[in-house]
């Protein structure tokens, strides 16, 4: 059953990424911590001493079974080399082999890979481009850290926005650079004029997509920007990552959320990098 705190007492149970939510208009967004069965909201911890503790021991996210390091963020080795989720064609979907026969798990893959997704312009260090399943707007901005952020096109399958990755990668980063996203000094961008700038020089490689897979393939859209505002109460000037790995005991002050991550007076830590870990958290 799950329990939903706020923190009166010590909870214990495996990490999982954090659920974060939109706002209300004008509010920040909604951060709630999940160890194994309990849910923590944590925008009501802001301000509040927060204690993390790995016990030592981390649980595959899959199948469940001990593990003493974990593989692609909470996976055990064994699924980690067997699992389509884990395979090198997830980051870099353009390396999609299933028409090759060679997919790890086909009905996985047509069941994930197989619908429509999207390509997308976000702003959360500045300018990048990144693709995600339609059914993960917004989850996939906010994992991110995104201030802004844009759909431009829609694809009928994960293979087909790689392509387009590749193609908008010539001219735009597909990377966020977490230290400067955690420092909060990004500058607004006009993400409308940069879509329409990118894809007046990207036409012909569009084009050529589209004559390989079809005119209705690869589907321009015209949507306006989001923005979203985190719960940060202060930025760090210089940031200072944790590590379970290396430091079992996280404590500090927390002064705000962001993307993936808890901001404390004594550092950042990244909790999606920590998933199947056993913690104590008070």
């Amino acid at each position: 059953m799950t329990e939903s705190i706020a923190m009166a007492e010590a909870v214990q149970g495996c990490l999982s990424k954090m659920a974060i939510e939109p706002g209300h208009p004008g509010e920040p967004v909604r951060y709630t911590l999940r160890a194994g069965d309990h849910r923590l909201d944590l925008n009501t911890r802001l301000g509040q001493p927060l204690h993390l503790e790995w016990t030592g021991a981390i649980a595959c996210t899959h199948c469940a079974r001990a593990t003493r390091k974990s593989f692609a963020q909470g996976h055990c080795y064994p699924c980690f080399k067997s699992l389509a989720q884990c395979d090198t064609c997830i980051m870099k979907p353009e390396l999609c082999h299933f028409f090759e026969g060679t997919c790890r798990e086909p009905e996985w893959g047509e069941r994930h890979c197989f619908q429509p997704h999207v390509v997308y312009l976000a702003n959360a260090s500045g300018l990048k481009v990144g693709i995600t399943r339609g059914t993960q707007v917004p989850t996939r901005w906010l994992d991110q850290g995104a201030v802004q952020a844009l759909p431009i096109l829609a694809v009928d399958t994960r293979q087909q926005s790689g392509f387009v990755e590749v193609l908008f990668k010539e001219m735009v980063s597909d990377r966020t650079n977490w230290r400067a996203m955690l420092k909060g000094d990004t500058t607004d961008l006009d993400l409308a004029a940069e879509r329409d700038h990118l894809l007046s020089r990207l036409d012909a490689g569009l084009a050529n997509l589209r004559e390989r897979f079809g005119i209705d393939a690869i589907r321009e859209l015209d949507e306006a920007p989001v923005a979203f505002d985190y719960p940060v109460l202060e930025f760090p000037t210089k940031v200072v990552s944790h590590n379970l790995d290396k430091a079992p005991l996280v404590s500090g002050t927390l002064l705000g959320l962001k993307g993936q991550y808890l901001i404390l007076d004594t550092g950042v830590i990244n909790l999606r990098k920590f998933t199947g870990y056993d913690v104590v958290v008070s």
